[in-house]
């Protein structure tokens, strides 16, 4: 069934200069819905956006891209199905801490787009990797750090350079590459302090 009624979660806070795709992409979600004519809510605590605009959206709610808010706008707006994947890493966050809360089930409301558990295994690096090699693709080999300690241990196994990346960070906080153990720490430092998992790679840089 096509839902009549349809939540946006928008891009929220950008950077200038940056994630304007993220802008770009939820502003022509919001038109292609209107084009089949469904009712668009969207949330987006930034107005300075072009998915913000008056006139784009049938209704703008400009409040703040977690659970609770989000929540509270499904049960007074009641949409038949949400996109999630048109907010960015922010979006993103936010629409799989609601699934785990059990919201879009309890108000009944339908996952548009790339299902919740392909998004949930894309955004944690281990299971991805666990994925990836599944379907028997190459990639580098890599393991995975919840500690400084545990990063440090990994890039000893599999030797440097390495490149460190964290799990459900906006655009790529905290990732980089590390020579020897000294940036390592550096690196591992910043990123466990914006996510709770890092993803040491054997570097292929040439």
């Amino acid at each position: 069934d096509v839902p009549k009624k349809v939540l946006i979660i928008g891009s929220g806070g950008l950077s200038i200069g940056q994630a304007g795709e993220f802008d770009y992409s939820g502003s022509q979600a919001i038109k292609a819905l209107q084009e089949e004519n469904i009712q668009t809510v969207l949330i987006n605590p930034n107005i300075a956006t072009v998915q913000t605009s008056k006139g784009l959206a049938d209704k703008v709610y400009f409040l703040p891209l977690v659970p609770e808010y989000v929540e509270q706008v499904i049960r007074v707006e009641r949409p038949g199905g949400v996109l999630l994947t048109f907010g960015g890493q922010t979006g993103l966050n936010c629409g799989v801490e609601l699934e785990r809360a059990g919201i879009f089930k309890k108000y009944g409301v339908k996952i548009l787009g790339t299902p919740i558990q392909a998004i949930i295994d894309t955004e944690d690096r281990k299971v991805f990797s666990e994925r990836i090699a599944q379907i028997g693709e190459k990639v580098a080999p890599s393991m995975a750090a919840y500690s400084v300690q545990e990063a440090l241990e990994a890039a000893e196994k599999l030797g440097y350079p390495v490149m460190a990346r964290a799990a459900f960070s906006l655009g790529g906080l905290g990732s980089g590459f590390a020579d020897n153990k000294e940036e390592l720490k550096s690196l591992a430092q910043q990123a466990l302090a914006h996510s709770n998992q890092l993803i040491i790679d054997k570097s292929l840089k040439g």
